[in-house]
C-alpha cells in the first residue's frame, strides 16, 4: 500500500471519529504538496465541506490537529493553504521506508490485478521488412504486456502474421517477374528485405502499366483496375485461396525468407512472443462465421455476392466481410482469430496494440463480435497510438521511402558509438565490452525515445536528439545508474542499518526517497491506463533527482557514519527502481560506461 492510500485511510477514520460521519475513501483526494508549499502531501478539503457542514479552514484544523496527535509516526506537521491541507511527513517515516526496501529485488511490483491478458502486437505483413511504424507498435506492447505482469496479471504475449492477402500476392507476382531465380541467400540480402524489394518493384511495374494504359485512352480509373500486373496478383489471390499447389509453394519459400529476417530483427531488439498467430489459418475460421453470420442474419449478400454488414444503426456505416469472389478481407481474419485467442487461453481482456488509423476497423470487429454473441466481444480493447514520422514527413511503403527497423537501429548504434568516444570514458573496455555498450545505448535510446510520448499522440523520431546524455533520454538515465553502480563498487557492499531515530533528512534526500516511494503506484498507474510513458518519465526525474542530490551532497565523505550508509542504502534503491523501471521499457543499463 501507498502512503498516499495510507493517508486516505486515515484521513477516513479522523472523519469518522471526529463527526461520525463515513465517507468513501474515493472522496478523499490526495496530491503531492505543490514546491511553493511547505509539505509533502496535500489533502483538498473542497470535496469534503459541503457533506461534514464545515468552512474549509475549520475542517483543516480540525482533521490537522487529529493526525499529528494521533499518528505522530506519520505526521509531523500540518498548514493551511486556501482548502488545502498540507502535510509534513515524518523523516523517521522516510527512513525506516528506506531501510526497509533499499534490498528488495521486487521493489515496485504489486500483486494487484489477477486478470488473463493477453496482449498483441508487432501484427507485421510478410511482404516487407520491419519498419519504424513497426518499433513503436513491438516497444508499446511489449511494456505494456510487462508492466501488466508487473501489476500480478497473468499476460499472454501475441503476434499475428498478416501473411496472405492481395500484398502478399503482389511481392510474389513481382518476384516471378523481375527476379529470375534469386534468393536471399544467392543476393546476400536479409530475407525480409529481400521480399520487401519485389512489394517495391511491384508498385514499380503497376505506375508504369497504368500510365501506359492512360496513354492508349483508358481512364484513371479504368487504367488501374485493368492493369496486368494487377490482375494479376488478384488472380494469384484466388489460386492461393483455392490451395494451388504451384501457389502455396511459392508462398510457403518467400515467407520463410521473411521469418528469418523477422527473427533477426525481433532478437536485436528483444521482443519475444508467447504464441504467434497466422492469418493464413485464422482466416478459415473467419470464414466460416461469416457463414454462421448469414444464416442467423448479421450479414447480408449483395447481388454480386459479396457479404456485408450493416452497422448505420450503430453511427457506424456498412461493412464488407468477404469480396464478391469468396476471398477474405481483413476483418474476416480478425474475427477468426478473436475466436481462437479465448478459445485457446479464456482471456479476460484481449489487447490489440495497432496504430490509430485502426480506429474504425476495431469498432466494427467489436460490434460484429457482439451481434455474432461470442462472449468475448466486450473483452476486446484496441490500444491505438499514433503514427511516428521522420523530420521530413510521412513514410510509404509500397514507395519504398520507409525507414527499416534493421537501418533505424543500426544508425542509432552507430550514433551511441560517436557519442561514447566522444566523452572518452571507456578507454579501458575490451572490442566485445564496447560493442555490448554501444548495443545497449543504441537500441535503449531507441526504445526510450518512442516510449517516452503518450501513447496516443503523433510523434517525430530524431535520432541524435534522442541519444543526448544530456536530455530527455535513455542514455542520460542509463549514465545515472552506472555512475550510482560505481559509486556502489566502491563501498563493495559493506552495510549498516539506519533507523529512523537516526539524523533528519536534507530536502534532496527526502525528494529521492518520496519518488521512489511512489514507483509502485506509477508502476500500477502505467498498466491500468496502458501507458509506458509514464514509467519513462517516472525513471528520467529520479535520475535527473538523484544526480542533483550528488552535487550537492558527498556520499564517500558524508557528515557522519549514518548518513553516508542512508545515502548509500538511497544510492542502492534508487538504482533497483531505475533498472526495474528500465526493464518495463525493456531497455538494458550498464554496469559501468
Amino acid at each position: 500500500m501507498s502512503i498516499t492510500n495510507d493517508i486516505k485511510l486515515l484521513t477516513k477514520k479522523a472523519i469518522e471519529n471526529l463527526y461520525n460521519v463515513s465517507v468513501d475513501e474515493t472522496a478523499i483526494t490526495v496530491n503531492l504538496t505543490k514546491p511553493e508549499f511547505e509539505g509533502d502531501y496535500t489533502i483538498v478539503l473542497f470535496a469534503l465541506v459541503k457533506s461534514l457542514k464545515k468552512s474549509p479552514d475549520t475542517l483543516g484544523n480540525e482533521l490537522g490537529n487529529y493526525l499529528t496527535e494521533n499518528y505522530k509516526e506519520l505526521f509531523q506537521s500540518y498548514n493551511l493553504i486556501k482548502g488545502f491541507l498540507n502535510l509534513v511527513i515524518a523523516d523517521s517515516y522516510w527512513i525506516d521506508f528506506l531501510s526497509n526496501s533499499f534490498n528488495d529485488t521486487g521493489f515496485g511490483k504489486q500483486d494487484t490485478s489477477h486478470k488473463k491478458v493477453m496482449v498483441e502486437y508487432s501484427s507485421p505483413n510478410t511482404n516487407k521488412p520491419l519498419h519504424l511504424g513497426h518499433l513503436r507498435n513491438i516497444f508499446l506492447g511489449w511494456s505494456t504486456a510487462e508492466t501488466l505482469k508487473a501489476t500480478g496479471n497473468e499476460v499472454v504475449k501475441s503476434c499475428v502474421v498478416n501473411d496472405r492477402g492481395i500484398h502478399i500476392c503482389k511481392s510474389m507476382i513481382a518476384w516471378q517477374l523481375f527476379a529470375n531465380g534469386a534468393t536471399p541467400q544467392s543476393t546476400h540480402t536479409k530475407g525480409d528485405h529481400f521480399v520487401g524489394d519485389y512489394y517495391v518493384k511491384f508498385n514499380d511495374e503497376y505506375k508504369i502499366e497504368v500510365e501506359r494504359m492512360k496513354a492508349e485512352g483508358l481512364s484513371k480509373e479504368q487504367a488501374e483496375k485493368e492493369a496486368p500486373i494487377m490482375k494479376a496478383a488478384q488472380e494469384m489471390l484466388v489460386d492461393w485461396e483455392a490451395g494451388k499447389p504451384g501457389v502455396i509453394e511459392l508462398w510457403s519459400m518467400m515467407n520463410s525468407w521473411v521469418y528469418e529476417g523477422f527473427d533477426e530483427t525481433y532478437k536485436r531488439i528483444g521482443a519475444d512472443f508467447n504464441k504467434v498467430y497466422y492469418e493464413s489459418q485464422t482466416y478459415i475460421m473467419g470464414k466460416n462465421y461469416v457463414d454462421r453470420g448469414l444464416q442467423s442474419g448479421v450479414f447480408y449478400k449483395e447481388d454480386d455476392g459479396s457479404v456485408w454488414i450493416d452497422l448505420t444503426s450503430e453511427g457506424l456505416d456498412k461493412k464488407i466481410v468477404r469480396r464478391k469472389d469468396g476471398t477474405s478481407v481483413y476483418i474476416t481474419q480478425d474475427i477468426g482469430l478473436a475466436v481462437d485467442k479465448y478459445d485457446e487461453y479464456k482471456i479476460d481482456e484481449s489487447i490489440y496494440v495497432v496504430g490509430d488509423e485502426q480506429n474504425y476497423h476495431f469498432k466494427v470487429l467489436r460490434f460484429i463480435c457482439e451481434k455474432l454473441g461470442l462472449p468475448y466481444a466486450k473483452a476486446i480493447y484496441h490500444l491505438s497510438y499514433g503514427m511516428v514520422e521522420l523530420p521530413t514527413g510521412k513514410m510509404k511503403s509500397r514507395e519504398g521511402t520507409v525507414v527499416d527497423a534493421d537501418d533505424i537501429v543500426d544508425e542509432m548504434v552507430n550514433i551511441a558509438k560517436q557519442k561514447t568516444e566522444e566523452l572518452g570514458k571507456v578507454k579501458d573496455f575490451t572490442e566485445e565490452e564496447l560493442s555490448d555498450l554501444y548495443e545497449t545505448l543504441g537500441v535503449g535510446a531507441l526504445k526510450f525515445f518512442l516510449l517516452r510520448v503518450d501513447p496516443k499522440k503523433k510523434m517525430v523520431f530524431n535520432p541524435e536528439e534522442s541519444i543526448d546524455f544530456h536530455g530527455f533520454t535513455g542514455p542520460f538515465v542509463q549514465y545515472t545508474y552506472a555512475r550510482i553502480k560505481s559509486i556502489l563498487r566502491k563501498v563493495n557492499g559493506q552495510w549498516s542499518m539506519v533507523n529512523g531515530q537516526q539524523e533528519s533528512l536534507f530536502p534532496l534526500e527526502k525528494e529521492i526517497i518520496i519518488q521512489l516511494e511512489q514507483f509502485p503506484s506509477t508502476t500500477e498507474e502505467a498498466a491500468t491506463l496502458f501507458d509506458p510513458s509514464k514509467i519513462a518519465l517516472y525513471v528520467f526525474d529520479l535520475a535527473k533527482t538523484f544526480n542533483s542530490f550528488y552535487a550537492e551532497h558527498s556520499i564517500a565523505n558524508a557528515e557522519s557514519e549514518e548518513k553516508k550508509q542512508l545515502r548509500l542504502m538511497l544510492a542502492q534503491l534508487t538504482a533497483q527502481v531505475i533498472q526495474t523501471g528500465m526493464h518495463l521499457l525493456g531497455i538494458k543499463v550498464p554496469e559501468r560506461m
